[in-house]
């Protein structure tokens, strides 16, 4: 079983938006919403992986369910790209289709940065001037076919995988463990996917 879904038959259109900083409220409300969300909250300890080989974690990766946030509304066939840059650092770059998977596309570009270098399993990701974001790895596949990703605050969650669709079992297994870090599995929804990806 696979959770995606199939467009329907038409054209695709692809009208490519690059959203630069200052260039529209996304960028301002998305980091609004990283760093504001969760504030006053106490929470238990987060647990991540033990090890991220970056190398490895580079590429593609299909979003295939996240936690409704402000930055995403209505986006579909949502995929992150990351690369190694010389200095140490990722580089980011976000693609959302709008609305529909015949939609326009959008991309925002950011930068990640290793916050625990004994694990590489806790980042900080920025999009926006010097505001940064926690990223941390909750869970990966042994293959690094999967991944699921949150933040100690518990406001997003994001469950990837690097094909766009993921195994039905091994999505119910994520969603069997989601209780025990602190997250309500119920609060997910499906992110639709190209059936052609490449």
């Amino acid at each position: 079983m696979a959770l995606t879904r199939r467009p329907m038959p038409g054209p695709k259109r692809r009208t490519m938006e690059r959203i630069r900083p200052g260039s529209g409220g996304w960028v301002l409300t998305a980091m609004t919403a990283m760093f504001l969300g969760g504030c006053g909250a106490v929470y238990p300890p987060l647990a991540t992986v033990d090890k991220v080989e970056l190398g490895r974690y580079t590429g593609r990766w299909y979003e295939i369910a996240r936690y409704p946030n402000s930055f995403e509304p209505g986006c579909v066939g949502v995929t992150a790209d990351y690369a190694l840059r010389v200095d140490g650092r990722m580089s980011v770059l976000n693609t959302c289709i709008e609305g529909n998977l015949d939609g326009n596309v959008r991309t925002i570009e950011g930068v990640a940065r290793v916050v625990d270098p004994s694990t590489n399993a806790k980042l900080a990701v920025t999009f926006f001037g010097p505001f940064e974001g926690a990223y941390w790895i909750l869970e990966l596949g042994e293959h690094y076919e999967y991944a699921v990703v949150g933040d100690p605050s518990r406001t997003f969650l994001w469950i990837l995988s690097r094909e766009p669709a993921l195994d039905g079992d091994v999505y119910q297994a994520i969603l069997s463990r989601l209780p025990e870090k602190g997250y309500d599995s119920n609060r997910l929804e499906i992110v639709p996917q190209l059936s052609d990806a490449p």
